[in-house]
Parts: C-alpha cells; structure tokens; sequence
C-alpha cells in the first residue's frame, strides 16, 4: 500500500447513481487462466508448507438453498417493479414451489412484460411457462442458479482470502471444491475451532444516522448519549457518533465490487441494491435529507456523507483517498453481509508434518 494509502482518512464521499453501474467503470478484468495458474500456484505453496510444518484442512460448505430462495426472490422483485413501472394490471404475484406465479390479463401486457424480463437475462435463464387464463409462471433455469452458485463460491472463497490476510495468517489458501464447497489450508494452525468460526461468520451491513448533538470526541469524554454509541472507522480508527437505531439493514445490497471513477479515475467501491433495497433507500435519505449518515459492517464505519437530496437510484459508490486494495476490500466487506445463508463447516481435521507421519 502506497503512502497515500496509509494516510487516508476515512471521511469518505457517497455518491449514488440513478442506474445501476452508471456512475462506475468496473477495472478490466485478469485474464481468466493467469489468475487460475496463481491461484493453484498459491494453493501448492499451501500444500508444501501443510506437508513441511503440519497445520489444518477446513472444508466450508455454502449454503445453497438459502442462495435459491434469494435468487426466487430477486425474480418476483424484478417482476413487481417491471409491472409497476409499466402500469401494467396484475393479480396473484407470489412465490411458489422455486418460481414465481403472476396473472396478467391482457396478451399484449403479458409479452410487454417477458418482452423486458427475458431477453435482458444471458441465454436462459429463465423459463417461462404460460398456465391459460392469463396465468404465467417464470423460474430460474438450473443452468442460471448453476452459474449464481459458482459465483457464490467465488466471492465466499475471496471473503475468506480477505479475512486470512487480515488475521496476518500466512501461506494459507482456499479453493473451489465441488459445486458448492471451499476447501480451506491452514499450515501452522493447530486450534481450528476460532478460526472457523471467525471465517465462515456473516458480515452485518447496516446503515445508521449520526448523532449531531456532539462530537465524537466530546462523546468520548462522557457521557454518551444514551440512544447513541461510538464507533472507530476502517481505516484510520477516528470515532464516529452514531444512533444505536438502525436506520436500514443491507440486506438487500446485491452486489459489490471495486471500479474505477470514470471522472477521477481513482478507486473506489461500488455497491447496487436490489429493487426492495432500492425502495427502502430512497424512503430512508428523503426523510433524511441534510443530515449525516454511516455505513457500518461489523461496528466498523466504512463512510460517513451528507445526504443532500433525494435519491431514487439502486446503485451507488464510496469514495475517498483509497488505493485499488482499500476498494476491494470495502466491497468484500459489503458482500460479506449480503451473500445468502452462511458459510458451514462441512470438514476439519488437524494434519500433521509429514516427518511425524507413523509417530504415535
């Protein structure tokens, strides 16, 4: 991390869009095989000093029903807004058996309808099925909840990779294991059980109002607030005041990843929220307009901005003096509340170095 890095305060700016990806220019991708070979590269390095020094395998299993139900539900909330912003009559909107069931009356609104939600999906992904009397049935295809798990996979397996650098645990390393596993390799580590607790644990992503009737350090001098608490920032440790109420959960943040500013061309991180979570948002900054809020993961203040007006949009970004590291890792700690279901553990076990092998 590079000096400015280090030196950064946290006293970062929010900036939402009013689309999704809008306001952001997501960095160019590695190439997929170079970051294939280092990963396998890393995780033999971990082999060799698990074989050399003994340590720990932990085997997480994510949680594959709960990312079915949240991929129904994101269906149905598609769904909703699409009829709603069409003005479109409907009836019977609810989820049933791993799809969602709607009633649209009018032939020519029901193909309006598939018309915006099937084409704009990568080859099918959802099928539809037309029950008569203007009754429509739409599910995601296995090939699309296929591809949702891989990439749940991925992101639990860069969480874990995150939390193990941040924990100074050196030459670990995790890899995919099967269609819903993550084989995790610990050398050195004898005592998994914190360890695994602290790696398969969710996030919490919350966003709370800051309390203006004092500063944080008059706070610290006492007495606080009784509604209020203080809590340190990501990087730079400075207090914040914020209420204890929480002004809205993020559990409808949908995803999060580091990009680039297309005007500043700095790093940042930038988050979208699902069509609820989109709703909520607005209802929380447009009775909240002029004052401060945080967002906080894990009693950490990632941000603290203004809100100066009205906001309508689903997809935003958190801004400030940050390195391309200090953006990754803001997203990973916004996703890491938000993935579906949690990490369980499916497997430990203590391995011993391979000169001690047949020793009692």
């Amino acid at each position: 991390m590079n000096a400015r890095g280090r030196t950064a305060g946290l006293f970062v700016a929010l900036m939402l869009a009013a689309a999704a990806g809008s306001a952001v220019a997501a960095p160019r991708s590695d190439d997929a095989q170079a970051v294939d070979k280092m990963r396998a590269a890393i995780a033999a390095n971990a082999e060799k000093a698990l074989a050399s020094r003994g340590g720990a395998k932990i085997l997480f299993k994510v949680d594959a029903s709960a990312l079915r139900e949240a991929v129904v539900t994101e269906l149905r909330d598609d769904l909703y807004r699409t009829v709603r912003e069409g003005r479109i009559p409907f009836s019977g909107l609810s989820i049933r058996d791993g799809g969602v069931d709607i009633r649209i009356a009018e032939p020519k609104d029901r193909q309006s309808v598939l018309g915006k939600l099937v084409p704009t999906t990568a080859a099918n992904t959802i099928s539809v099925t037309d029950n008569g009397d203007g009754l429509v049935r739409l599910m995601p295809t296995e090939a699309a909840f296929a591809a949702r798990l891989n990439k749940l996979v991925m992101q639990s397996g860069e969480i874990i990779d995150q939390r193990l650098r941040n924990s100074g645990i050196r030459d670990a390393s995790e890899q995919p294991d099967g269609a819903d596993r993550l084989r995790v390799l610990l050398p050195g580590v004898k005592d998994t059980g914190p360890l695994a607790a602290m790696l398969s644990r969710r996030g919490r992503v919350t966003f709370r109002l800051v309390d203006e009737s004092m500063s944080a350090t008059q706070a610290l001098k006492g007495p606080l607030p009784p509604t209020s608490e203080v809590l340190y920032g990501f990087k730079t440790r400075d207090p914040h005041l914020v209420l204890k109420d929480i002004a809205m959960e993020g559990d409808d943040i949908i995803d999060a990843a580091p990009a680039f500013d297309p005007a500043s061309h700095q790093p940042i991180a930038s988050f979208r929220f699902s069509a609820r979570g989109t709703r909520h948002f607005a209802q929380l900054i447009g009775e909240n307009v002029g004052r401060p809020f945080a967002i906080v993961v894990d009693d950490r203040v990632l941000s603290v901005s203004v809100i100066r007006e009205p906001i309508l949009g689903g997809s935003g970004q958190i801004s400030g003096d940050f390195t391309l590291e200090d953006a990754n890792t803001i997203a990973m700690l916004l996703r890491s509340g938000t993935l579906p279901g949690r990490l369980s553990v499916a497997e430990q076990r203590v391995v011993e170095p391979a000169g001690n092998a047949g020793k009692q």
